[in-house]
């Protein structure tokens, strides 16, 4: 790769992550630097060092540097590519350190237009397997040494490539459907198993395969969600999971909406967060246009997000104990979710879905009597989560079903990229909100729940304390709401107003491309961050200077939580495996998009 090394950014003292890379990285591979409009460092590496410079940072990161997200890009139709080397393909890998506060940079890898490939970092972080799978399923970018490639999300007879800028976005741009009986024969024997194929071998020279399918239609598997479970009796010997079924095309469907109208797309990925998808979208957005966010908006947002993180959190709660078999919990807990959506109904309009949230701040203003809606929550919840205490948590069955089952180390959590309540369940007392604080969270004080064991029963404590800690943020945002407009004055987010239309064509011409078009973004990469209700959620946008996304990249939380199912099962019973699912708290649109 040539190209001028560019100056390193400021307060380079502060990113020990990126100078530590710059230290590894020598003259001879060329790297090249840009900071993005998150003023996240990019470090552009040959392919040739890519795998040595990771496995050098990895051991030398002493336990707490997160393989984040792993990526790619089809730049081949971007124009505003300016500083950056050439690439038809661009493979990004973006690292977080935990020690402190969130240190984060991208390392990105260009490659050719013909057989893009890299080799495999699976065997570093065990994380990376489903990332470089979901990449070579939906980029073609082949992972040299992966030891599993086979498509992740779309079915194995898929034959191309979805997030290729060549590929069809519409249905509607690809001749109608037809199914011949060759092809139907063809679908047909690709649904035979065979366990070879999905990495499994004999385990034992005195038995033989069997084969126990937990899903995709199960209650237990929280979604359309498929494990492939081997079996020696009623332990398990070896489990593959099998995901994609739930696969829309959400980032796809990001680069042919506005960036307006993809806001309610966002509602469905983590379709019980609500608003708290919309969080990161807009932030990511405002981060390119340089809009600033009112105070009085910013804080609506951290309170309707915390709502949500409540009703997410009952739901778990009510469904883990149904998982292990306790039926009464879910009917009270759910009564108290009709509770908080009645809230965010008065708000919002809408229930779960409320697509609420807008590019420069919220939709409207809080409606008339807000304030006494949310105070008679906030005061009858504690002493609800009192009587679950008594009812649940201190049930000796519930105990027995859940200490000690599915517990995992504080460094086996980093490596496998696992983080929100299941990281702090192992000790890590580490929280987005805290170490990188957005909107207003810095104005508000809440602790951060952790555990000790790491296994199902310390999650789910994580879980029930904070709904007490999101009560405890939601209480100081009653208090010490601000007044003020709750929209950015800012012509690419708010149209004029109503009244100006009339006076003069420019105004009009203006609002009508505002509400029909959207805005124009300029060029340029940001990436924005959430503690969402599961984990840590993130929207990376790269906008090419028009009405919609160039790439839209969707990092959530189930998707690397998902993975540790193999590790968490092998030599359990089946039923220790139920409860270890619902302790992991995933929703199956969050994991397919």
């Amino acid at each position: 790769m040539s190209a001028t090394v560019l100056p390193p950014p400021p307060l380079q003292s502060e990113r020990p992550l990126l100078k530590k890379i710059l230290e590894q990285t020598n003259a001879s591979l060329s790297p090249v630097l840009e900071i993005t409009r998150d003023n996240i460092a990019v470090v552009w590496i040959s392919p040739l060092a890519i795998r040595l410079t990771l496995q050098m940072l990895k051991e030398d990161s002493q336990n707490c540097l997160m393989l984040f997200d792993l990526t790619a890009i089809d730049e081949r139709d971007r124009i505003h590519r300016e500083g950056q080397p050439a690439s038809s393909f661009t493979v990004v890998y973006h690292l977080m350190s935990l020690q402190s506060a969130a240190d984060e940079v991208r390392i990105k890898v260009a490659l050719p237009d013909h057989s893009p490939s890299l080799p495999s970092i699976s065997d570093i972080w065990p994380n990376a397997n489903w990332y470089e799978r979901e990449i070579w399923d939906l980029f073609g970018i082949h992972f040299d040494q992966h030891p599993f490639l086979r498509r992740i999300l779309t079915p194995p007879t898929w034959t191309d490539h979805p997030l290729r800028k060549d590929h069809h976005a519409r249905a509607t741009e690809k001749p109608p459907y037809s199914l011949t009986e060759d092809q139907e024969k063809y679908e047909q024997d690709a649904l035979c198993f065979d366990p070879s194929l999905w990495g499994m071998k004999r385990h034992s020279d005195h038995s033989d395969f069997m084969f126990l399918n937990l899903g995709p239609n199960h209650p237990s598997v929280h979604g359309v969600f498929r494990i492939v479970l081997q079996l020696e009796g009623e332990r398990i010997v070896d489990a593959v999971p099998d995901i994609g079924f739930h696969h829309r095309g959400a980032e796809k469907m990001g680069e042919r909406q506005s960036w307006h109208t993809y806001i309610p797309y966002t509602d469905r990925v983590d379709y019980l967060g609500g608003v708290m998808n919309n969080f990161p979208y807009v932030m990511a957005v405002e981060t390119l246009a340089g809009i600033s966010v009112p105070p009085r908006a910013q804080m609506i947002r951290v309170m309707l997000a915390e709502l949500f993180r409540i009703a997410s959190h009952l739901v778990f709660y009510g469904t883990m104990a149904q998982d292990v078999g306790q039926l009464s919990p879910v009917f009270y807990m759910f009564t108290d979710r009709e509770k908080i959506f009645r809230i965010i109904e008065a708000i919002c309009g809408f229930r779960m879905h409320p697509a609420w949230f807008r590019i420069g701040g919220v939709a409207m203003d809080l409606p008339v009597g807000w304030e006494g809606l949310i105070r008679s929550v906030l005061d009858y919840l504690p002493k609800r989560l009192d009587e679950y205490d008594a009812m649940v948590m201190r049930n000796p069955i519930f105990r027995a079903r859940t200490q000690g089952i599915g517990a995992y180390t504080k460094a086996e959590a980093v490596e496998w990229g696992v983080t929100g309540p299941g990281l702090r369940a192992c000790g890590l007392e580490w929280d987005y909100r805290k170490h990188a604080p957005y909107a207003c969270y810095d104005q508000l004080e809440f602790d951060i729940p952790t555990g000790q064991n790491g296994d199902c029963y310390d999650r789910i404590v994580v879980h029930i304390e904070e709904i007490r800690q999101s009560l405890r943020i939601i209480r100081q945002c009653v208090d010490h709401m601000p007044s003020g407009p709750v929209k950015a004055e800012h012509s690419l987010t708010t149209p004029p107003p109503k009244a100006r239309t009339m006076h003069d064509i420019e105004t009009l011409i203006h609002h009508f491309l505002n509400v029909s078009w959207g805005p124009v973004i300029p060029p340029g990469e940001a990436r924005a961050c959430v503690e969402a209700t599961k984990g840590l959620n993130s929207y990376s946008l790269i906008s090419d200077g028009g009405t919609t996304s160039y790439r839209t990249r969707i990092r959530t939380p189930s998707f690397a939580h998902l993975q540790m199912i193999p590790l968490l099962s092998r030599g359990i019973m089946i039923a220790d495996l139920i409860a270890v699912v619902g302790s992991i708290d995933f929703v199956m649109a969050d994991v397919d998009r």
